[in-house]
């Protein structure tokens, strides 16, 4: 089965599509792919490792990845129901935002209307507030197209992968010889006003990103190679001391003025167990 170019079934603030193949150029070869934030999974759906791990802290993001794995038809048949006209309107957004987020019980349903939500959602936020409550306003695109092809592509690949819902730190530690890791964390912000981490009702503090960047090494001495994506800004540099550095020049999507969406310096950080000293 031939990859979609660039399609993930998910939209997604970061989305690496159209940097998958720099990224992919960049990781050494392994005998599993971990990405212990997986996000919207585009470099799952470029790659070619003979096996995966797929984490992520976001229980929504998890249970819809399972439910396409597990359950991948009925699933496609329920929520591609949400995908009609009539539902493309502040409305019948607000109404379905509504039910996700008194939805506890049918997993099924709350998948559905995840994906809903991501799709007619502005700018492909995924954004909770400190009680749990999904809060994206709605996006105002004229049409929106089911990614059944994404979809099928997914299902298709989950059979080599394992997916679970877990810490960063849990599924980096749990990482042996063999396993090339992938980390696509919340970025650090490049200003104070220009940060989105709220992808779970918790956000990503400093202090994690330290803890990122020091579990990277401990994986590197192990004998596990580790890539990191982020801002290109000198904290980050700081926090990848040993890495080998490579440099990117990416067009930022999420903002809603004009002059918010240029092109904005990232950096890929390569730990491996020769390009530092971590012991």
């Amino acid at each position: 089965m031939a990859t979609p170019r660039h399609a993930t079934v998910l939209k997604w603030a970061g989305n690496k599509s159209k940097i998958a193949k720099q990224i992919l150029a960049t990781l050494p070869r392994g005998e599993r792919l971990i990405e212990p934030f997986t996000g919207s999974a585009a470099v799952f759906m470029q790659s070619d490792y003979p096996c995966y791990l797929l984490s992520d802290s976001n229980q929504d993001l998890i249970n819809l990845y399972q439910l396409l794995k597990s359950r991948g038809p009925a699933y496609i048949k329920q929520a591609r129901r949400l995908f009609v006209a009539e539902n493309n309107t502040r409305e019948r957004y607000l109404a379905l935002r509504e039910e996700f987020n008194h939805c506890r019980s049918d997993t099924m349903r709350r998948a559905a209307l995840f994906l809903y939500l991501n799709r007619h959602g502005f700018n492909g936020l995924c954004r909770y507030n400190s009680k749990g409550i999904y809060n994206v306003p709605f996006g105002q695109y004229r049409t929106i197209s089911f990614p059944e092809q994404a979809i099928e592509f997914f299902i298709h690949k989950a059979h080599h992968a394992e997916i679970k819902r877990q810490d960063f730190a849990q599924t980096m530690q749990d990482s042996t010889v063999g396993d090339v890791i992938y980390c696509d964390p919340p970025y650090l912000p490049l200003s104070a006003t220009a940060s989105f981490t709220a992808y779970d009702k918790e956000d990503f503090s400093l202090a994690q990103q330290e803890q990122l960047a020091e579990l990277a090494r401990e994986c590197a001495a192990r004998g596990v190679p580790v890539l990191l994506s982020n801002h290109d800004t000198p904290l980050a540099r700081e926090l990848y001391t040993g890495a080998e550095l490579f440099e990117l020049q990416v067009r930022r999507n999420i903002s809603c003025k004009g002059d918010g969406r240029g092109k904005a310096n990232e950096l890929l950080a390569l730990f491996t167990p020769d390009s530092g000293h971590y012991t």
